[in-house]
This record gives structure tokens, sequence and C-alpha cells, in this order.
């Protein structure tokens, strides 16, 4: 009796500690050590500080880290000058659309930023660009208006996929911003402009400083629209130098050198990015609050939404046009016209171009793995570890949020140099692509999914321990039916991310496991620009149904901000 007991008391969390914690080994110990192992390592063998010294010795590298810094610190300020205002207008002004504003700043994280930079090659490539033609058929000149081909042009493209980082948290801030302050800065005298000034500003101060990290984080590591941009105008950023040391013949042990850089200043900007958000000299202190208070804009009101929509068709509007215009018309680089309408690039692409069948098979096949694989890992770790459930649950925490700090690029080159060896020998596979994407988007569906945890209560959890179950069965029928909408959210977000994948996936592919994102960006390299529109937009529709179905879910729309964000 007593021995009948104690085995339905048996409580296996321990075991599900070891079996997670083994598995983030795997995912992020593995592929780092192998990344710092050859970045030490002289081609012949044995130890040496050689990659390092030809890396801040050589000009063929030290130009891409200066093109990458310029790059990092022009993104990032002009997305403070851009989103810093347009977050104020949408929270704090009574601009008119202000929902559809946010929604359409939302709509641009759906963009790839390698998509978005191919389709400102339609728009602004020097001489087949639509801008441009559209200007010498106005003008009658012969010069080019725009040149995507270039340092600023590079500069432009990313600046417009990587403003939105800054909008959300500029705006989030000032929604948080409680009216009382202002209310209270207006009765002791202060006029709107001393407000702002000593009230508002300081306030969202830190989440501005935040985006400013992000955005530069985001341009540092950014693959995609360095290698649609820059590699065709002859210059590196160190992104795409780390992949074209895979090109033929390649160089591990340099690309591992040149890795570890972008890890180190990774891990420096979000530590103060963390620091910046943690200030607590500008903390609200007291209860909710009234609802922020609108400013009048008076006559401005609509100038206001006009810039907004002026600044929302670059990252939106024209890309979106020009990769329908390429997508049906006859010649790419010409204007649709009624009679110049066609179905034929749809049906080349279709069943006619061997790739992408295989390709969208390989996309779909590993984003629904990595998204239930993903969400399955991090349901458990923020588990454990928001309740406590076993020693040790800091360890799969930090484990699990490691990866934040890791460039995909170089998760890429670390899993390269450790499955293409034995024992296990993973690359030319699909298994090789699913470890970098569940890895590389774990930190997010961990962080989703742990804030929701914290935020239920757990005296349900608490009842069902009582009444004898399992702190596994507890999980799985109390604690994840109450997480649905969670859930599905982070599901989502993972299933869209990993259709977007690009920086990884161009150092893991083969021509067995290639994935759209690789097939588009290969066709740019061959200038089939008709099927790369195709293709495009086929993404973007995949990954906008993908969304569009997670909000009918009752109970998700409006409460997941992680969703929000795609």
């Amino acid at each position: 009796m007593a021995l009948r007991a104690s085995t339905s008391r048996f409580d296996p969390s321990g075991a599900v500690f070891a079996l997670f914690a083994a598995a983030l080994f795997v995912l992020v110990v593995v592929p780092i050590g192998w990344l710092a192992v050859f970045a030490f390592s002289a081609r012949a063998g044995g130890p040496t500080l050689a990659n390092f010294r030809l890396l801040f010795t050589d000009r063929t590298f030290i130009d891409p880290l200066v093109t990458t810094f310029v790059l990092a610190v022009s993104s990032s300020l002009i997305c403070c000058l851009v989103a810093a205002p347009m977050g104020w207008l949408v929270s704090r002004s009574d601009m008119p659309l202000r929902r559809a504003v946010r929604f359409l700043v939302m709509a641009s994280f759906v963009t790839p930023p390698f998509l978005g930079a191919i389709a400102w090659e339609l728009l602004a490539a020097p001489n087949s660009g639509l801008l441009n033609q559209l200007h010498r058929a106005s003008t009658g000149r012969d010069d080019a208006l725009f040149d995507v081909y270039t340092l600023t042009g590079l500069i432009f493209v990313v600046s417009c996929y990587t403003f939105p980082y800054v909008f959300v948290l500029v705006a989030n801030a000032l929604d948080r911003i409680p009216s009382d302050l202002e209310d209270a800065s207006a009765m002791l005298g202060g006029g709107a402009w001393r407000t702002a000034r000593r009230v508002t500003i300081p306030l969202a101060l830190p989440a501005l400083a935040a985006g400013a990290l992000v955005a530069f984080l985001q341009a540092m590591t950014l693959f995609g629209a360095p290698g649609i941009l820059a590699l065709p105008a002859g210059f590196h950023t160190m992104t795409t130098k780390i992949w074209s040391l895979f090109q033929y013949p390649p160089k591990p042990e340099l690309a591992a050198a040149a890795s570890l850089p972008l890890l180190v200043v990774t891990v420096v900007l979000l530590r103060a990015q963390s620091a910046v958000l943690g200030r607590r000299g500008y903390a609200v202190v007291g209860g909710r609050g009234g609802q922020p208070r609108s400013v009048g804009l008076g006559p401005l009101r609509w100038p206001a939404l006009g810039l907004c929509l002026a600044i929302l068709s670059l990252p939106v509007f024209l890309p979106y046009a020009a990769l329908l215009n390429a997508a049906f018309s006859r010649i790419p680089s010409e204007l649709l016209t009624f009679g110049g309408f066609t179905l034929d690039h749809v049906r080349f692409v279709f069943l006619e171009l061997s790739a992408t069948r295989l390709a969208l098979k390989n996309t779909l096949v590993l984003a629904l793995l990595a998204a239930t694989l993903g969400s399955l890992l991090a349901l458990v770790i923020s588990w454990l570890s928001a309740r406590a459930a076993v020693r040790g649950h800091r360890l799969l925490t930090f484990l699990a949020t490691a990866p934040l700090a890791i460039p995909a690029i170089a998760m890429g080159v670390g899993l390269f140099l450790a499955y293409t060896r034995g024992p296990v020998v993973l690359y030319g596979t699909l298994w090789i692509l699913l470890l970098a994407y569940v890895t590389i988007q774990l930190p997010a569906a961990y962080q989703q999914l742990h804030a929701a945890f914290q935020a239920l209560s757990p005296e349900m959890e608490e009842a069902s321990r009582i009444l004898g179950a399992s702190r596994l069965r507890t999980l799985r029928d109390v604690t994840a039916p109450l997480l649905g909408p969670s859930l599905i959210a982070t599901w989502c977000f993972v299933f869209v991310a990993v259709v977007r994948e690009l920086s990884a996936a161009a150092i893991l592919f083969t021509s067995e496991t290639k994935v759209l994102s690789v097939l588009i960006f290969d066709l740019n390299e061959s200038g089939d620009l008709a099927a790369i529109a195709v293709l495009g937009l086929t993404m973007l529709v995949l990954t906008s149904t993908v969304i569009g179905i997670a909000n009918l879910v009752p109970g998700l729309g409006g409460a997941e901000p992680g969703l929000r964000r795609m």
C-alpha cells in the first residue's frame, strides 16, 4: 500500500529538467563552443590568434567593419528621428486614423528586409528602377534620381525596416504614461512644452534609448538587405563578408573569427538595453492612473496624418506596389498597364520552375516543425522557470535566452562547424536548419510564454496538485489550456519568423534543403525579378494568412503584444 502511494506521487520534474537542459546544451552551447574553437584555430591545426590579427589589420576586413558601424549608427539615428514623432502622434495626439497608422507600422514587420530590398531594387535601380523611369519621363533628363546600390541606399532601406522597433517601444511607453502626471504639471503652471520637456520626454527617454540600441543591433546583424544591395555595389558589411568566406574556397576559421565580434557587440548592446529599460530614475510610482491625454493638433491634424502615410509608403505602399507590378507585368521593369497584364510569371514559378515546389515544401515542413517544437520547448522551460518547479531553473532561463545575443549568421556558422563532421553529421539535411530555426526563435517564444505564466495565477495549478496530479499532468491538463491564446500566438510568431529567416539558412542550405528565402536570394543573383516578385508575394500571403487566422482565435486579438509585433 505504501509502495503504491509512493509510486503514484512520483514527480518526474527532475528528469524533465535533465532532458531539457541537455536539449538546450545541444542547441546553444555546442555551436557556440565550435565557433570559439575554430576562431582560435589555425587552418593547419593548433591554437592561434592569427585569425583575429588578420581581421583587424587586413583592409578586406577593416572596410566591412567600418561600413557595418556606419550603417548601424546611421540607421539607428534615422529610426529615432522618424519613429519617435510618429509614436507620439499615434499615442498622444488627436490625429485621425491613429489605429490604422499603428496597424500599418505593424504590417511592415511582416515584410522581410531582404524582400524590401528587392522591392527597392525595382523602384530605385539607377537604370531600370520605376521611380527613375518616371523621373526621366517627366523631366527629359538622362540621369538617375535614385541609386539604391550605394551605402546611402542601403542605409535608407535598412532604416525602412528597422524603425518599427523604435516605434513600438516609444508608442508603448507613451501609452503607459498616465495623464495624472501631466495634469499635475499643468495645474502647477507648466505649459505644454515645459510639461513635455520635464515630464513626458523623461518618461519616454529610456524606451527611445532602448529602441535606438535595438535598431543598431538589427542593422549590424542583418544579412538579407546588404546581400541584395551591397554585393552588387562592390562593398561588404560584416555579415556579407562572413557569408563570402563560405564561398569556394571556404575559410571557416576566418568566418568563425569574424562572427565573434558581432557576438560580443550584441551581448554588450543587449546588456545596455536591459540597463536602460531597467532604470529606476524614471519609474512611474503609483496606481494605474488616468488614460493618456490627447493633445489637440488643430489644423495640423490632417497634415500630420499625411506625413505618417508618406513615411509608411516607403516600407509598405511603394514596395508592395513594385512587387505587384513586377509579378503581373509582361516586363517587370515597366509600369503595369491593362494590356500588359499577364499571369505568365505566376505560371512559370509554380508550374515550370523546378526549385519552387521543393523550396515551398521545405519551408512549410520546417516552419511547422520549428513552431511546434519551439513552442513546446518554450512552454515547458517557461513553466519550470516561472513556477520554480525544479532546482536549476535559472540555468534553463539563461540557456533559453542566450541565443538572443547570438546573431543569426553567427549561429549558422556555429552549426555548420559543429555538424559537418562526426560523430553527428547533419549538414545537408533539414535537421540542421530545424536546429537553427528553433534556437534562433527560442528566446522570443520563451519570453512571450514566461510573461503569460507571470500573469496567470497559480491557484488552479495548486488545486490540481492537491488533488494528486503530478506537475506534468497539471501542466498538460490545467496550465496549457489556460495559456491557449498565448501558446497560439507564440506558435504563429515562430512560424512567421521561420518563413522569413535568411541569415542562418544562407550558410546552412544545400541544393536539396533550399527554402523559400534562399530561393528568392538565389534568383536575385540571376536577375529574375518577375519570379522573385511572385515568390515574395507568396511569402507575404502565407505569413499574413497565418497571422490573420491566429487573430480570429477568441482571446487572442489585442492580448498578445508578441504577435502584434510581427
